[in-house]
């Protein structure tokens, strides 16, 4: 346990940053969740409507720090590449 008034501001400080993070990166996960459900449903216009919102939600997730920026390159791509090829049938 810390025992100096700045290590336990620190510790109040990380437990509140990671709650705010946690929730942050659960939005992230509805929102690619929802691409993800609309695709499986074969329901392309609403993949495609999905994904739109789901481009700014990742972006902003990485400015904030809560994912890498690969992380997000990797999803997004992988994504389109599905509606994509959810088109082409």
């Amino acid at each position: 346990m810390a025992n100096h008034v700045s290590a336990k501001k620190r510790t109040r400080q990380n437990a509140k940053r990671a709650k705010v993070n946690s929730a942050n990166r659960n939005r992230i996960r509805t929102f690619v969740k929802k691409v993800e459900l609309a695709l499986i449903g074969g329901d392309v216009a609403a993949a495609e409507a999905a994904f739109l919102v789901c481009q700014p939600e990742l972006q902003k997730g990485v400015s904030k720090g809560i994912i890498h920026k690969g992380t997000a390159s990797r999803k997004l791509s992988r994504l389109s590449a599905r509606i994509k090829a959810a088109k082409s049938q």
